[in-house]
């Protein structure tokens, strides 16, 4: 498949936001470009209009290039409830409320069929895939049985580029800890990194991403400011209230969106990326 997958150093590092942003850019090159994220936990979900149910960020991006949502472009949602609980969703439908800790043991394979199903509809119906992460991929207790970062690039055949977020602290240590934490094949697929919610000139940072080239032998695409935005966060067990922004307002604010990753991300490099050209300096 042609695309690139955003996986970010931890969770709230920006990764919908770049990914809705990038599905916005490539949608008005003229390509047919699809958001997909395997899998999330979240209670923030919208249907869709044959009647299935997935996340409103997937939902969000799917807009952004222009699409009507489709549960194939978020294959798996688990909506924590009560009592510890549960609830499996595949490919828009509730399929079962289970005791959390037992989802590894009894939805692993269907899962993980799920999401290849999902990917090949992807494949047959779209030029290009932005596949989202979830959380970091080095969570280590959970790695062996993840299925929402290395395994979906791996599934997709897709690179990655790392988002960290700046603004937190820790932005170095984070890149590097994530890089180091990676299996080598993992680490291979890693071909650029972004800096995310920088606060300030982002030409201050011009040493920070020397540095940070010169340590991991990866280049960084981009030092992208913090931003204001309406659209609805995906993360997090509580529900929210559905956006009451016009479709006026949130085509406004997906362009926005676009015009600001456009500024401050190196497209050219990023291109070559999506696209699989071998030689990116």
């Amino acid at each position: 498949m042609k695309g690139v997958m955003i996986q970010g150093t931890a969770s709230n590092v920006g990764k919908s936001l770049i990914t809705t942003a990038l599905c916005r850019l490539f949608s008005e090159k003229g390509y047919a470009a699809a958001p997909f994220k395997a899998q999330n936990m979240s209670n923030r979900t919208i249907q869709t209009e044959d009647g299935k149910e997935m996340s409103v960020a997937q939902a969000q991006q799917a807009e952004a290039a222009g699409l009507s949502p489709r549960a194939y472009m978020n294959p798996v949602v688990l909506k924590p409830s009560a009592n510890h609980q549960t609830e499996v969703i595949f490919m828009g439908e509730g399929i079962n409320a289970i005791d959390g800790n037992n989802y590894q043991m009894t939805y692993y394979n269907d899962a993980k069929q799920t999401i290849q199903s999902a990917l090949e509809q992807l494949d047959r119906k779209h030029d290009l895939i932005f596949a989202e992460g979830a959380g970091s991929p080095v969570e280590m207790n959970l790695k062996a049985h993840d299925l929402a970062n290395m395994a979906v690039a791996e599934m997709a055949d897709v690179p990655v580029v790392l988002v960290t977020d700046i603004d937190r602290g820790g932005a170095f240590a984070s890149v590097a800890g994530t890089l180091a934490l990676l299996a080598e094949e993992e680490r291979n697929r890693v071909k650029g990194l972004v800096i995310n919610k920088f606060h300030g000139d982002v030409t201050s940072f011009a040493s920070g991403s020397e540095w940070l080239e010169a340590y991991t032998g990866i280049p960084v695409l981009g030092v992208i400011p913090h931003i204001e935005h309406d659209l609805a966060e995906e993360d997090g067990f509580r529900t929210q209230e559905p956006s009451t922004d016009s479709a006026r307002e949130k085509e406004s604010t997906y362009d926005r969106l676009a015009r600001h990753v456009e500024h401050y991300v190196d497209c050219q490099k990023l291109t070559a990326i999506v696209f699989g050209e071998s030689h990116v300096h």
